[in-house]
């Protein structure tokens, strides 16, 4: 899903890109044990871009929310679990679907204000965000 994706927007990525010219190669490594997961879409989708553009993912971020087969942006799950979960881990930069925003009142304050907050509306944006790229 993420590759597809990621052929269907490589000229939003970068001016020029031809998908079928290179190589890709995406390891992700399970480190709770929990079985595979269509809930990493996105994160490949991430993932691939910073590869193609040679922009590192900004240290400490975290990534919530997904996407859809057909490329739209899902909602965050568990928001304030995912956020606990991912400030114990050393998270500090959050970057959130919009369509979050509802779920904001479920978080602790305390906890969401230890986090340098920005909100993505689709998986490029969401992207360039996260590499810090224009």
């Amino acid at each position: 899903m993420a590759f597809d994706s990621f052929r269907a927007n490589a000229t939003t990525v970068r001016a020029g890109l031809k998908v079928n010219q290179s190589d890709y190669h995406l390891h992700l490594v399970d480190y709770y044990n929990s079985g595979p997961s269509d809930a990493f879409a996105l994160n490949g989708f991430v993932s691939l871009c910073s590869g193609v553009l040679g922009k590192p993912i900004q240290d400490q971020l975290v990534l919530l929310g997904n996407m859809s087969l057909g490329g739209n942006v899902e909602q965050a799950c568990s928001l304030a679990e995912s956020l606990q979960i991912a400030f114990d881990n050393g998270g500090r930069r959050l970057l959130m679907p919009m369509s979050s925003v509802s779920d904001i009142p479920s978080v602790p304050g305390e906890l969401f204000s230890k986090f340098q907050v920005s909100f993505y509306a689709d998986p490029v944006d969401a992207a360039f965000k996260a590499l810090g790229a224009n």
